[in-house]
């Protein structure tokens, strides 16, 4: 039998594979912006924890940030997954059920890229903090500008700004994390190549296009956060 010619392949006839391929590709763009979204909320908690907590917060965020960026991604999505899953089962056991009960594999993943991605983005967002001059924080307070008042309009869009370059580098590693989700039973982009490669005997076409799928992801989501950065520095002066 013939092999079916590439756009034949890759389209969304009968044969193809195209909507198989942007299904992946639309759960792979939930799971980066579900751990993303995660991992922001953790790193804003975080970047004040170390900035503004004391002695035991600080410690406890330090001991945070430092394993998390020391243990494998990997590793951590099988913690997630087979650590959530023992404990449904033996909450299951307690209701008359012996059987074992999976952890949800796309809220285990979701769940594990944003811990892995927090412990990066409390750094980007401390060191935004940090990059924000003392005069203006000064300025707001000798205005007589209230604490929230302070935050809304002085501290959060200034550290926001700082932030926005490394928020785009944590981002591309969030995206390429994804991939490691497929060990859950979650059937995204890199997971469906597998699949199409092993029904076809085409591994390298699969591959191929997945990765201009990837690479198609990152460049429209590196032209959002570029836009996003001009125009947080739209009045600015610009370095010679």
């Amino acid at each position: 039998m013939a092999q079916p010619g590439f756009f034949e392949l890759f389209g969304f006839g009968p044969e193809g594979w195209g909507a198989a391929l942007l299904t992946g590709a639309m759960m792979t763009i939930v799971i980066a912006l579900s751990g993303f979204a995660i991992g922001a909320c953790i790193g804003v908690l975080g970047a004040w924890v170390k900035i503004s907590g004391g002695v035991v917060g600080r410690a406890i965020a330090g001991a945070y940030t430092t394993v998390l960026r020391g243990i494998p991604d990997l590793l951590v999505i099988y913690l997630f997954y087979f650590g959530g899953s023992a404990a449904i089962s033996a909450i299951g056991r307690l209701f008359g059920n012996d059987g074992f009960i999976g952890f949800p594999g796309l809220l285990a993943g979701a769940l594990a890229v944003g811990i892995t991605s927090g412990a990066q983005q409390t750094e980007v967002f401390r060191g935004a903090f940090r990059a924000v001059h003392p005069g203006e924080l000064e300025a707001a307070i000798a205005c007589g500008m209230p604490r929230f008042l302070r935050f809304r309009r002085i501290i959060a869009p200034l550290t926001l700004r700082h932030a926005l370059p490394g928020m785009g580098n944590v981002w591309q590693v969030v995206l390429k994390e994804s991939a490691l989700v497929s060990v859950t039973g979650v059937v995204e982009l890199l997971r469906q190549s597998q699949i199409g490669a092993g029904s076809s005997g085409l591994p390298f076409d699969f591959y191929v296009v997945a990765a201009a799928l990837y690479l198609a992801i990152s460049t429209v989501s590196g032209l959002a956060l570029n836009a996003a950065e001009r125009r947080t520095r739209i009045g600015t002066r610009r370095n010679p």
